[in-house]
């Protein structure tokens, strides 16, 4: 590749390998590559080229999922409401955070094979909560004085629930729960 944009096709590909391998990884991080590729839709030529090995696949599965995360933030701050762009926001952090549970020990087993810590993501989420409270705060939609740190303690419990159970409802419930705690004596509420 020359390092310039991927044709259509190619970027298709890579990202339906991405995906494919975020949900057979979180299954088994032992999957065998060939059920990756096989399952999307490429031949393991394709695979190589664009992850030559297991570990550049898994680190940049876990990547993508932070990237997609952190460029969702700034996007619904255009397009919603504050308040409604963080709960929105606060979904797919749900999403992430048992994607990543699903992905831990594929992470674990990459940053063993290439000598290095286990990536983290953990600055760019937690500069995106950083600009989603901030933007509540300015439209006093949230109560005043919340911060990033006060946010994620406030959704740990999210890394209780068992992701082999109905997660979403319980996540959906406990994330509204938050958010209306974070209304309750916000200065635009009346």
């Amino acid at each position: 590749m020359t390092g310039g944009p991927q044709r259509s096709d190619a970027q298709r590909n890579r990202e339906r390998i991405l995906e494919v391998a975020l949900v057979e990884l979180s299954r088994s991080p032992d999957v065998p590559l060939t059920v990756i590729a096989k399952k999307a839709g490429v031949g393991q030529g394709t695979l190589y080229r664009n992850f030559p090995n297991r570990e550049a696949l898994v680190l940049e599965v876990y990547r993508h999922e932070v990237q997609q995360l952190t460029d969702h933030a700034a996007e619904l701050l255009k397009t919603r409401e504050p308040d409604q762009a963080l709960r929105i926001w606060m979904d797919h952090l749900a999403r992430f955070i048992m994607a990543k549970t699903g992905l831990a020990e594929a992470l674990r087993q990459a940053a063993g094979a290439t000598g290095g810590p286990e990536p983290s993501g953990y600055s760019l989420v937690f500069g995106s909560i950083e600009s989603l409270l901030n933007a509540n705060h300015e439209a006093g939609t949230i109560r005043p004085g919340v911060t990033a740190d006060d946010f994620l303690l406030a959704i740990a419990g999210i890394w209780q629930i068992d992701i082999r159970g109905d997660w979403h409802a319980k996540t959906t419930r406990l994330l509204d729960l938050v958010m209306d705690g974070l209304r309750t004596g916000a200065p635009g509420r009346h």
